[in-house]
């Protein structure tokens, strides 16, 4: 792989699987020859010891990026294959190196030194401290023998964590369906899909992938339909169930050997909290949204209640399978909103165009879409970013919109290469790729997003201008290299753009006659902003209070599928009915690092709300000084100093949770 070597470098993702292999061999040699240097010190100081380590994590963090990120999206099998054993073999590296205890005696002299400590600016300051915790927080200061057990321990959790992932991404569930199972579906979600004749039946194939799930889980009014579908991809990987239960009990004898009674006491001691201050959070939300979605479930039990009287059906209850069915009804009864009808008004490039027109103004931004990229498939655009008001060069990113085969299952941004200052004082700059899997063009239809899918790709593009506007010396802070409970904050402010009528009118127009979305319906769509936003955040709580249940153990011996399906039940209201299932087979954020993290949705949503309706709200949407100062106090500083200090500045005080809870529709005390 090229290194990259001037700033408008563009990263080279078409390697054969020996270019791989080349790679991760030559990043394990430079770095043993680094490391091996930094403890040969004699007289440990920052600039022999710090920086050469911070550096290394500077030059090599694109070519780590890439050679991971392409298990996720490429279309061979022998390259997925060489991304997968690649980023093993980094990995298993980096647990030998972080476990050095000759590296760490240099770290710890450089720590130790006053001199050294007072020379030193904010950052260098926060880096030392950081790489001195990292050491010690992966038992540098256990005796050999724990060392040991600690090294096979994190040498073994790697290994599951890639092969959780990859059996996800490998999952796509498949069932047939006819025409009158799927009642209730309009007629372009049959266009151009394939069929299958059974028996002299013709039958639809159905995927567990969301363009093919999601409008069947919202609109086939035929229960049975969505009780197969929901099932079929809720019993997905049951090989995972094994892989997850091992993890627990490895990550609890691991919290255990550095002296932490469970692994949550110790992931949340890294940010300065206590399993009890996370559970005390969760269940003050769970107790202020209960009094929400009481209500809203009992308007979903009318309906159904009132579908199976006039089908002669006995009512039993309500489902998992039943959720989104008849919240999707109750829009359209007392909001008259269908989704059909809302996603005609919402083409991919419009939206997409608008997006970007807005963003560049509110950031003061300029993108540049680039022809003829190189890219890992077709489908992928590519974007240069720009200062608006020079010709200064800021970063760039990537759009992969669409489904296919064996590609990462969800909606995600991969941080390809973090911004970091150069050691000739020049500066690298950053890359990131959005991800996603919203429904393809099918014949004369282009592709359409709904409107929860227009929230999602808001959401995403936040991660990407995290990425695209931090500054940050050290690649260790760029960007969303920060608290967890934090990284969610800048995504989750950039959504409330979807809900401002003024925004929405900027691109959505009508992809057959270009007539833009009648005001009514504009109206219609913002005033049912809130329906179900308490079963909604509840679902929220209950992944939140299952990673706490899996993870504040003494003994790590739980039964992650028995807690998941008993805390999903308890807290959502929705029964599981008589199917054996494991949703936590693919659950995917808790073996990608959101374990005892997962919490960090809902806490970070408090600090969007408040920062969107204290700032943005009230100084304009678009106004672009407002963005400046968001850029320049939120964005930038990355994770180069607290979260929390970004914040205060940002909002001049401390943040409160009066703006969420008013948004999500919940009166304050």
């Amino acid at each position: 792989m090229t290194k990259p070597i001037s700033k408008r470098t563009v990263l080279n993702f078409d390697l054969s699987p020996e270019d791989i292999a080349l790679t991760v061999d030559e990043m394990i040699a430079e770095s043993r020859a680094i490391l091996d240097q930094v403890a040969a010190e004699a007289n440990p100081t920052f600039n022999n010891v710090i920086v050469p380590l911070a550096t290394r994590e500077n030059t090599q963090n694109a070519d780590y990026s890439v050679i991971s990120f392409l298990q996720n999206v490429s279309t061979k099998q022998e390259i997925r294959d060489a991304s997968t054993k690649g980023e093993e073999k980094l990995n298993a590296f980096e647990i030998e190196m972080i476990m050095r205890e000759d590296v760490y005696k240099a770290v710890r002299a450089v720590y130790d030194n006053p001199a050294e400590l007072a020379a030193l600016g904010p950052e260098d300051r926060r880096l030392l401290g950081k790489i001195e915790q990292g050491y010690r927080y992966n038992g540098l200061a256990l005796s050999v023998e724990k060392r040991k057990r600690l090294i096979q321990i994190s040498k073994r959790l790697s290994d599951l964590g890639i092969k959780f992932n990859s059996n996800i991404n490998k999952s796509t569930g498949r069932v047939l369906f006819t025409r009158k199972d799927l009642d209730g579906l309009v007629d372009d979600y049959f266009e151009g899909r394939k069929t299958e004749v059974v028996d002299g039946v013709e039958k639809y194939v159905v995927t567990t992938k969301s363009p093919d799930m999601s409008p069947v889980m919202q609109t086939a009014k035929n229960e049975q339909t969505r009780k197969i579908l929901l099932t079929l991809n809720k019993q997905l990987c049951p090989e995972n169930i094994a892989l997850m239960q091992e993890t627990i009990a490895l990550r609890t004898e691991a919290a255990q050997l550095l002296e932490f009674k469970t692994h949550a006491e110790f992931k949340l001691s890294k940010v300065g909290k206590t399993p009890k201050e996370v559970m005390n959070f969760e269940h003050d939300m769970q107790t202020r949204l209960q009094l929400l979605a009481k209500t809203e479930f009992k308007k979903l039990e009318k309906l159904k209640q009132a579908e199976n009287k006039a089908a002669g059906v006995p009512y039993e209850g309500l489902y998992l399978w039943d959720h989104r069915y008849y919240s999707t009804l109750l829009k359209e009864h007392e909001h008259s909103i269908s989704e059909d009808e809302v996603k005609q008004y919402f083409p991919v490039k419009e939206v997409m165009r608008g997006i970007l027109d807005i963003v560049q103004k509110i950031f003061s931004l300029r993108f540049t879409k680039v022809e003829n990229p190189p890219v890992w498939h077709d489908d992928v655009d590519m974007y240069e970013v720009w200062e608006a008001t020079s010709d200064d060069f800021v970063g760039h990113f990537y759009l992969d919109l669409y489904p296919r085969e064996n590609k990462y299952n969800h909606a995600a941004v991969w941080p390809i290469r973090a911004g970091y200052d150069r050691e000739d004082g020049t500066r690298e700059y950053p890359v990131a790729a959005m991800v996603a899997n919203f429904s393809k063009p099918t014949g004369a239809t282009p592709a359409l997003l709904t409107h929860g899918n227009v929230i999602t790709l808001l959401h995403e593009l936040g991660h990407v201008f995290h990425e695209m506007c931090s500054v940050t010396k050290w690649a260790k802070f760029h960007g969303t290299n920060m608290e967890r409970d934090f990284v969610e904050a800048p995504s989750q402010m950039l959504e409330n753009w979807g809900w401002e009528p003024s925004v929405l009118r900027k691109f959505s127009v009508h992809y057959k006659t270009g007539e833009p979305i009648p005001e009514d319906l504009v109206k219609r769509l913002v005033a049912a902003k809130n329906k179900g936003s308490g079963l909604s955040n509840l679902g929220q709580v209950f992944y939140g209070l299952y990673d706490m249940a899996i993870h504040d153990t003494a003994d790590g011996k739980v039964d992650a599928k028995a807690i998941y399906n008993k805390l999903r039940e308890g807290i959502t209201m929705f029964k599981n009915g008589d199917i054996d299932s494991w949703g936590m087979a693919t659950f995917g954020h808790m073996m990608g690092g959101y374990d005892t993290g997962y919490y960090g949705y809902l806490w970070s949503q408090v600090f969007s709300a408040d920062m969107f309706a204290s700032r943005f709200f009230k100084e304009g949407i678009d106004n672009p000084k407002t963005g400046l100062d968001y850029r320049r106090e939120i964005l930038l500083p990355g994770g180069s100093r607290d979260a929390s200090v970004s914040l205060e500045k940002f909002l001049g005080r401390k943040p409160n949770n009066t703006a969420f809870l008013e948004s999500i529709g919940l009166k304050l005390d």
